[in-house]
């Protein structure tokens, strides 16, 4: 069975960016891609906290919606939030209204604070536990790994919330600490390039 469709432009792709218009987009020019900046990482661990149980094309065609209720996972402003804004949350009809999955954003907006005081930045602790590439899985075959499970266990222990290791096993593929885009994907090689060229956090 093939791993890839034809995109527009003729060339292979992940099967799985044909499932929906708006994932060729985000297939082409974010899935993948290494990621420092750290309010794109933490709304990135929000979003898949809040995909869980839900399809990623709900979560990516309220995303818009997310970051203007979240005023851009600015996680300092979020940390400071008040029972006001969660109610005002409650009634977004434009994000996901999960009470705990609201909550999980705020209290881990005040976790990240506490790590980034004692880091230096969210980025340099997430890139710690890039996987080293000795032990190659073919891409798209698994849904967690070692690194994803040794994540997922730390940012419990520093008290995150909706952070287990499939969670956390898809935002690594999407932030571009692994390289999960197929083998014959035109994608793969520019974000291996990206990967390649990318200056790793704290090192």
């Amino acid at each position: 069975m093939s791993t890839t469709i034809m995109g527009p432009d003729g060339n292979p792709r992940c099967q799985w960016c044909g499932a929906a218009p708006e994932f060729l987009d985000y297939h082409d020019t974010e899935w993948g891609f290494p990621v420092s900046d750290d309010h794109r990482l933490f709304e990135k661990l929000c979003l898949e906290g809040f995909q869980s149980g839900l399809s990623w094309r709900t979560i990516l065609a309220k995303r818009e919606n997310f970051r203007a209720a979240f005023h851009d996972f600015d996680f300092d402003r979020i940390a400071g939030f008040t029972q006001r804004d969660l109610n005002r949350l409650l009634k977004d009809e434009g994000i996901v209204r999960h009470r705990g999955k609201i909550e999980a954003v705020i209290n881990n907006a005040l976790r990240v604070r506490e790590l980034v005081e004692r880091e230096g930045s969210l980025a340099a602790f997430i890139w710690r536990y890039e996987p080293d590439g000795k032990q190659f899985t073919k891409p798209q075959t698994a849904s967690t790994s070692a690194e994803s499970v040794a994540l997922s266990k730390d940012l419990k222990k520093q008290r995150w919330k909706f952070v287990g290791p499939t969670t956390v096993y898809a935002f690594m593929q999407a932030m571009g600490l692994v390289n999960d885009h197929v083998e014959g994907c035109v994608i793969r090689a520019r974000a291996e390039r990206a990967r390649r060229n990318f200056r790793r956090p704290g090192r």
